[in-house]
């Protein structure tokens, strides 16, 4: 058994947005190794508290840490702390038991005003996550926990391709039916300030965003 933990950077809106991108990312881990990897990422954090102040239970949102914004600006961190601070949890993530998927949507190149930003990203990105299950677990299943802001759309949208879902052929024009099979339950919601992994999966969106 999966957990996927989901997390965005940039607004999902089409044809009117404020980014020109959207990052939608997907950190899933088996359920055998969740406590071990949740233990480490709470090392972490009290280590950041221990050397940098910055307190265990406050929610880490990488856009607002890095630009010095509430609730971090009273922490009176220097800016070499804060990107040095990043550094140390990207070279964490990098050491975790954990997979992560990436999907962009650059506005740029969308063709149809009609375009769904959001449903399309997570339509790829349940895709991804079904695919790399198959091979490397295929009787495994996996759940989605989210922010409660968009669980109304990735509802819509996953319960959708469960039904039917049309995947692009890498071998002929068209394309072929393979409807999701390893994904249960409809996304959940999580509240990202009591999530590590929701907030694990913010970093990367955001770091993702501004690569």
């Amino acid at each position: 058994m999966y957990i996927a933990y989901y997390d965005e950077t940039g607004d999902d809106g089409f044809p009117k947005f404020s980014s020109e991108l959207f990052v939608l990312t997907a950190t899933y881990i088996h359920n055998l190794n969740w406590k071990e990897v949740y233990n480490k990422i709470g090392e972490f954090r009290k280590q950041l508290k221990d050397d940098f102040n910055l307190p265990v239970k406050t929610e880490f949102h990488s856009r607002y840490f890095l630009l010095n914004k509430k609730p971090y600006k009273n922490l009176n961190i220097s800016d070499s702390d804060r990107i040095h601070i990043i550094n140390l949890f990207c070279e964490l993530i990098a050491l975790l038991e954990v997979r992560i998927i990436n999907v962009v949507i650059n506005k740029k190149n969308i063709q149809t005003d009609s375009y769904e930003v959001l449903g399309n990203a997570l339509t790829y990105s349940v895709q991804r996550i079904e695919n790399d299950l198959s091979r490397m677990s295929p009787a495994s299943k996996y759940v989605i926990l989210t922010d409660s802001g968009r669980v109304g759309k990735m509802r819509k949208t996953t319960r959708k391709i469960q039904r039917i879902n049309f995947i692009p052929s890498k071998y002929s024009i068209g394309s072929y039916r393979k409807e999701i099979q390893h994904l249960i339950e409809d996304p959940l919601p999580k509240d990202s300030k009591e999530s590590f992994f929701i907030q694990l999966s913010d970093l990367v969106s955001y770091i993702v965003f501004l690569y």
